[in-house]
């Protein structure tokens, strides 16, 4: 079981959201709106979904790697790095 099991609705429904704020910019450059109103909405959307990032990241941390740690063994080592490169995966972008 992943450690999101039980906030997976919330995270499907914050999901959707951006999917329709997306939806929203496609529409916003179709119709050629202003350069900063699509800029602005496209922050919004970015933001978005980092919450949703940060949110399955704590979870992550939270079930999976302390469940590993509470083993012991390689798969903690390992589940430490796999957490250390999604971190760094989200601090670059």
């Amino acid at each position: 079981m992943h450690g999101y099991a039980e906030t997976k609705t919330a995270h499907l429904r914050r999901l959707r959201r951006v999917e329709g704020q997306v939806r929203g910019l496609q529409r916003m450059i179709e119709n050629d709106e202003y350069c900063i109103d699509v800029l602005t909405q496209i922050s919004a959307a970015t933001r978005a979904l980092q919450a949703v990032s940060l949110g399955l990241l704590d979870e992550h941390l939270k079930h999976c790697v302390s469940q590993a740690i509470s083993e012991g063994g390689d798969t903690a080592g390992a589940k430490i790095a796999e957490a250390s490169d999604a971190i760094a995966r989200l601090v670059r972008s």
